[in-house]
């Protein structure tokens, strides 16, 4: 079934003058939908929104049917979500954790809660450590743990806050390919600053700015718009301030101990740079990075 979550003209600014949301405006549909942004961009501030645990000031955002802001209970009946820090219950196991929040999910037959408590620990691969607690878990398996809490109840929407931060390689794969096979029938939106995350597993995407979206598509499409537009050059560390002051530096990386910069220009800019193939990197900084106006 598919299900569309319609996002409107979202504002919100702290009492501290900052400005997180500022004219959100998006529409999402099934799949893996990557919100990309640097930290402090306001990603975080979006998720908790849509999760109902802020409000916002102005603006409205439904999924299917639900106004989320004005039936808030509604909508967390069918959301899935799983915060930057999934804190855990540290003496209890990851039976008892998931059945714990079966019970605050509503579910009340004990049989049926054991059953989907079962279902949910094979699906992410830890029904062999269903008895151990918690605490003792690595990083990728409490992860793992938090997107099997995330899928109690049937979600409709599933929010994944910088899931993939301090996983090693390997437990990384495993999470994108639960998220990847979970985002086939609902929505799945996945908030990172690592570009790899959304590279590797998302359809459709959005790039955030200091509480502005400025960027909505797919990654091809990002991509192609820079097409002709990098190049990249070997430099010495002490000439980088020199190419900063006169050049459109989109990201600058240590490669063997000296600088290699991509710059976005319309047409060669000569000096030994040679034109590269554009990947989401350099989208991604590009839109954060440098004037605009002239991308």
């Amino acid at each position: 079934m598919s299900h569309t979550l319609s996002i409107n003209g979202l504002q919100k600014t702290y009492p501290n003058g900052v400005k997180a949301l500022d004219n959100v405006s998006l529409e999402i549909s099934n799949g893996m939908f990557g919100l990309l942004g640097p930290n402090g961009a306001g990603k975080s501030s979006l998720m908790r929104t849509l999760a109902t645990l802020q409000e916002a000031d102005a603006g409205t955002a439904t999924l299917d049917d639900i106004n989320i802001f004005e039936q808030p209970e509604e909508l967390r009946k069918v959301l899935g979500y799983l915060p930057q820090e999934f804190g855990v219950y540290p003496r209890i196991t990851a039976e008892q954790l998931l059945d714990h929040m079966c019970v605050l999910k509503g579910i009340t037959n004990s049989k049926e809660r054991k059953e989907l408590v079962h279902y949910l620990l094979d699906k992410v691969n830890l029904f062999d450590k269903r008895n151990k607690r918690v605490k003792g878990f690595s990083g990728g398996m409490k992860q793992r743990v938090g997107i099997a809490q995330a899928l109690i109840g049937k979600p409709k929407l599933i929010i994944v806050d910088e899931p993939t931060a301090g996983l090693d390689p390997s437990e990384r794969n495993r999470f994108y390919n639960l998220l990847a096979d979970v985002g086939q029938e609902v929505i799945v939106i996945l908030s990172t600053h690592i570009v790899e995350d959304v590279r590797e597993l998302c359809t459709n995407m959005a790039i955030m700015n200091m509480g502005q979206l400025v960027y909505k598509g797919t990654p091809q499409n990002a991509m192609s718009e820079l097409e002709g537009k990098v190049y990249q050059k070997m430099i010495s560390r002490n000439d980088l301030q020199n190419y900063q002051n006169n050049f459109n530096i989109i990201s600058n990386k240590m490669v063997g101990g000296q600088p290699l910069i991509h710059v976005w220009a319309e047409s060669s800019p000569g000096e030994g740079f040679e034109p590269v193939a554009p990947n989401l990197e350099d989208v991604f900084f590009s839109k954060i990075n440098i004037n605009h106006e002239l991308v």
